[in-house]
């Protein structure tokens, strides 16, 4: 069984390493680059300045932070369990995590700090998911959200992938976010191999990943029970559950 991986290479690996110890081989095929934007060190000094607290609601983001300045004097509060271990990772000793998407990561803010204790640094991409500005804002809170890095999209697939998908070869397709679901409908039409998609299934962290991949026929989606990626491999098991108990063998 093989299991397409679409994270950037720098999330993956855990992922990987989950498919594995499962029997299924993982084909990493990162359909995002993250890159520093140019003159993120000093966009972030500014906003710095006066800060009480970091928000990070990606381990890109918490990565970034860390690539764009040294300081790690201030707490940090991250949307999920994977960017808290991130953020430790780059050297925050106080990390919390809202285990959550922004409205937990809002709610976590609110319970620990007082608005008037001074602003909260967001690090960010060009594009963002959710409104968190906007919810911080309603609670009372100023918000800096700093443009630190791009996720730029792939221009094609590598030749493995084009080789494995043009053969059916693939059993599952992972996708975390809806801006790699789009990249993947663009490269499999350009690719010819939008029909291929017909024998595999899409395990998704979201529906809004699910929608992005509407496009496309597969043979079934998946959607996590919630945003993380404890509940996609879940939804991953729930699938080959699914496939024994109707007894069409491992092959979903």
């Amino acid at each position: 069984m093989k299991a397409l991986v679409t994270r950037p290479r720098q999330d993956a690996a855990g992922l990987v390493a989950a498919l594995a110890a499962r029997g299924i081989e993982p084909l990493l095929e990162p359909l995002l680059a993250i890159e520093l934007v140019p003159g993120a060190d000093a966009a972030l000094a500014a906003a710095l300045v006066g800060a009480q607290a970091l928000l990070f609601t990606s381990a890109n983001g918490a990565r970034a932070f860390a690539a764009a300045t040294p300081r790690r004097d201030l707490p940090a509060f991250a949307v999920g369990d994977a960017t808290a271990r991130a953020a430790r990772a780059a050297g925050f000793d106080r990390v919390e995590s809202a285990g959550g998407d922004i409205h937990a990561l809002v709610a976590l803010v609110a319970q620990r700090l007082r608005p008037e204790a001074g602003a909260l640094v967001h690090a960010a991409a060009s594009a963002v998911a959710g409104d968190l500005a906007g919810a911080l804002t309603r609670a009372g809170f100023a918000a800096r959200r700093v443009r630190l890095y791009d996720a730029v999209a792939a221009s094609s697939f590598g030749a493995e992938s084009r080789r494995v998908l043009g053969a059916g070869a693939i059993d599952f397709a992972i996708f975390f976010s809806p801006r790699t679901a789009e990249t993947f409908v663009r490269l499999a039409r350009a690719a010819g191999l939008d029909e291929r998609t017909t024998s595999i299934t899409a395990i998704v962290l979201s529906p809004a990943v699910a929608a992005a991949l509407g496009p496309l026929a597969w043979r079934q989606i998946e959607v996590a029970a919630a945003p993380n990626e404890a509940a996609l491999l879940a939804a991953l098991d729930r699938v080959r559950r699914r496939v024994r108990a109707e007894g069409r063998g491992e092959h979903p």
